[in-house]
Parts: structure tokens; C-alpha cells; sequence
């Protein structure tokens, strides 16, 4: 037990030679301070200097955030004009969402509101809630007026599809009717699935309500609007 320890070589550029050929074989040691500043200088030295042929092909590019953002800006304006540019806006609606808040509406019961500035043209928030079939719309719309629901939150993608937003869904199912808007509804293809977003008919200002025209069908059962705006058509059907 009292062997004493073979005294470790070094090679000729002053590492240490490992004599089992694998430095995890022989456990933990400590590194003089000296030996790992020659592997640092010879690893950085080594890592700065491009091939010769890249000199002058791949300049290096300084890693600053505030350019890495312009470049991305500048990628997302060439990609709009030769891309699907709903798809653009949709992702970057995900990464950051418009600021948003439902209160009192003086349209009707729940309104949804703008907290900051929104260009014309941009997604303002998309239409959530569950897929289901007309047959499923039907008999929900029925369930819902048994329980005293007295709004239910549908909204038509297509002939086979509707967004039942009522117990399941975001903000944007307390945006008011308006005969006079500022947003409009559109449907869109996301990896081969439909969703509504809100669109920005105009420059929105700061605590001002979101609104669209619904669309109704007209039927006879005559629902009125209460927008109040200057072309109001009395009623949403």
C-alpha cells in the first residue's frame, strides 16, 4: 500500500502524457495553472484563425444584439414580399402577443381593448376554441340555452368546421359587433389547419375597443346592434 507514485511524464510541448493512453482512466488530478494557459492560448490561437481560403469569403460577423435584430428585421421584410406573409405575421403574433384587456363595453356587456398602439394591417389576436361539426354546433347552441347561457361564442370557419369558443377559448370571444369597425376576421392556413385571426382595418389608439363585423346571415328573428356608430344597420342579422 505504500508504493510510491510514478512521477507523470510530459511530452515535448508540455502537456502531460497520460501513460494509460486516456485521461479518464486515471482519475481526478489537478492541472498546473501554467499548463492550462498554453492549452487556452493554443486552443484560442487555433479557433481565431480561419482557413485561407474563408479569409476572405466569411468575414467574421460581430455577434451584437442590436444588429443581430436589424438583420432579422431585414430577413423578415425580403421574406414578406416572396413568402406567405399571413403565415409571418402569424408566427410572430405567437412569439409576442398584442397587449390586451376585456372590461365593461358601452356596446354591450364585455368588450375587448386595446393597451398599445396597433398598426393598420396587423393580427391583433386569433379566434380560440374547439373545432366541431355543424351537428355538434346544433346541439351545444340547444344545451347552452337550457343551462341559461345567454351568449354562446361561435364562429364559422367553413361549410363543415365552427370554433365553439363558449367554455373554452381566449380574449378574443368579448370582441363587440360593430357596423363601423376597426378589425376584421379572416381565415387562414397554418400547417394545413384553418384558424380566424383579427386583423387591424386601421391605426388603433391606446384603450380603444376592438371590434368587427359579425356577419350574421339575415333571418327573420331580428337581433339588434347597439354600436351605435354612424352607419349603424339597427340590427346584426
Amino acid at each position: 500500500t505504500s508504493l510510491s507514485t510514478p512521477k507523470k511524464k510530459k511530452r515535448d510541448d508540455g502537456m502531460r502524457e497520460h501513460v494509460t493512453g486516456c485521461a479518464r482512466s486515471e482519475g481526478y488530478y489537478k492541472i498546473d495553472k501554467k499548463d492550462k494557459l498554453k492549452y487556452l492560448n493554443n486552443s484560442r490561437a487555433f479557433a481565431e484563425e480561419p482557413p485561407a481560403d474563408t479569409q476572405v469569403r466569411n468575414p467574421p460577423v460581430p455577434a451584437v444584439n442590436g444588429i443581430w435584430r436589424s438583420e432579422q428585421r431585414r430577413l423578415l421584410s425580403s421574406f414578406t414580399g416572396s413568402c406567405d406573409s399571413d403565415l409571418l405575421k402569424f408566427n410572430q403574433l405567437k412569439f409576442r402577443k398584442k397587449k390586451l384587456k376585456f372590461c365593461k363595453s358601452h356596446i354591450h356587456d364585455w368588450g375587448l381593448f386595446a393597451m398599445e398602439p396597433i398598426a393598420a394591417d396587423e393580427m391583433v389576436i386569433e379566434y380560440v376554441g374547439q373545432n366541431i361539426r355543424q351537428v355538434i354546433a346544433d346541439m351545444r347552441e340547444k344545451r347552452y340555452e337550457d343551462e341559461g347561457i345567454g351568449s354562446s361564442y361561435m364562429f364559422r370557419v367553413d361549410h363543415d368546421t365552427i370554433i365553439d369558443a363558449t367554455k373554452c377559448g381566449n380574449f378574443a370571444r368579448f370582441i363587440n359587433h360593430s357596423c363601423n369597425p376597426n378589425c376584421y376576421a379572416k381565415v387562414i392556413t397554418v400547417e394545413s389547419q384553418k384558424k380566424i385571426v383579427i386583423y387591424s382595418k386601421q391605426h388603433i389608439n391606446v384603450n380603444e375597443e376592438i371590434t368587427y363585423d359579425y356577419k350574421f346571415p339575415i333571418e327573420d328573428v331580428k337581433i339588434p346592434c347597439l354600436c351605435g356608430s354612424e352607419n349603424c344597420r339597427g340590427t346584426l342579422n
